[in-house]
């Protein structure tokens, strides 16, 4: 159950790793959390994403709009290659053990038939990962379930901001690659992958109802609750905790620290995760001396 909130967790964090199919609209309108960083010439928004999401949320309204059409540029985790075959192409490089061993003979007996009928019962023939190391099989398993209920990519918030920002004009750019985000994942210790690809296989029948709630605390702009059910999972796993969420946020923390001797407006947008809880973008801005003020709606 831990490491399966943080496989749901991730797709708070991560832009490119998900992909899925249309649903029947749900409507819901969602007053997700803002933030604001500024001095007397340069003010930069935080807005936290979530990367899938399904049709007939409301959420690109109210102190949210106003924010992104008063800045001047967007900043996004990564920009996506507009071609996605170059998207899958960058992956599937990453994503190819090079030791040679086959991806099931990792597993023991009863992990390897527990991912086998897991894989089969999603419609991804488990015979086609076998040359994959073990974090692409975890990924693909952790987005499977929410595809069959509806979430969709090009419906995530990254993917709605960026056409925003490209029919207005406003400049688009990037806080890291399509390269160094899928390698968060590719070079994670091989033992670090298999657990992390057992315990998304374990935890398979609660997915609906962890992403479910990380997306209900996202729409009502409840970063407290968002963390609370975020922490036990990245306490429980510091090293990748340290990985996908820490260090990262201590980056982006400099980035906003030396954005911020250059006058203007900046609409930064990056998952939800990394605006939540301990050592959140906030807290390492506050310990470099910057001060973050959430934007009531």
């Amino acid at each position: 159950m831990k490491m399966l909130r943080l496989c749901a967790a991730a797709l708070l964090m991560m832009s490119g790793v998900a992909q899925a199919r249309p649903a029947p609209a749900v409507p819901a309108v969602a007053t997700p959390a803002l933030w604001r960083v500024s001095d007397a010439d340069t003010t930069i928004y935080l807005f936290g994403t979530v990367h899938v999401m399904k049709p007939g949320i409301d959420w690109f309204r109210g102190g949210v709009k106003a924010a992104f059409d008063g800045s001047d540029e967007l900043v996004l985790e990564i920009v996506e290659p507009d071609d996605p075959n170059a998207m899958g192409a960058v992956m599937m490089s990453k994503a190819l053990a090079g030791d040679g061993v086959a991806l099931s003979a990792r597993l023991d007996d009863p992990a390897r038939d527990k991912y086998r009928a897991a894989m089969e019962v999603n419609a991804m023939p488990w015979q086609a990962f076998e040359r994959f190391a073990p974090w692409m099989a975890g990924m693909a398993l952790s987005v499977a379930p929410l595809q069959k209920l509806g979430y969709r990519a090009d419906l995530g918030a990254e993917k709605v901001l960026r056409a925003a920002a490209v029919k207005a004009g406003k400049r688009v750019d990037a806080l890291e690659t399509v390269e160094q985000q899928i390698d968060f994942f590719a070079t994670l210790p091989m033992a670090q992958q298999v657990e992390f690809l057992n315990a998304t296989v374990d935890g398979l029948p609660e997915m609906e109802g962890e992403f479910a709630g990380l997306l209900r605390y996202w729409q009502a702009g409840d970063p407290k609750r968002l963390a609370k059910s975020m922490n036990e999972s990245l306490e429980a796993t510091p090293q990748l905790a340290q990985i996908l969420l820490i260090g990262r946020n201590a980056n982006w923390a400099q980035w906003i620290k030396g954005r911020m001797t250059k006058p203007g407006t900046v609409f930064v947008a990056v998952g939800a995760g990394h605006l939540a809880g301990k050592g959140s973008v906030q807290d390492q801005l506050k310990a470099l001396g910057i001060a973050t003020r959430r934007v009531k709606e």
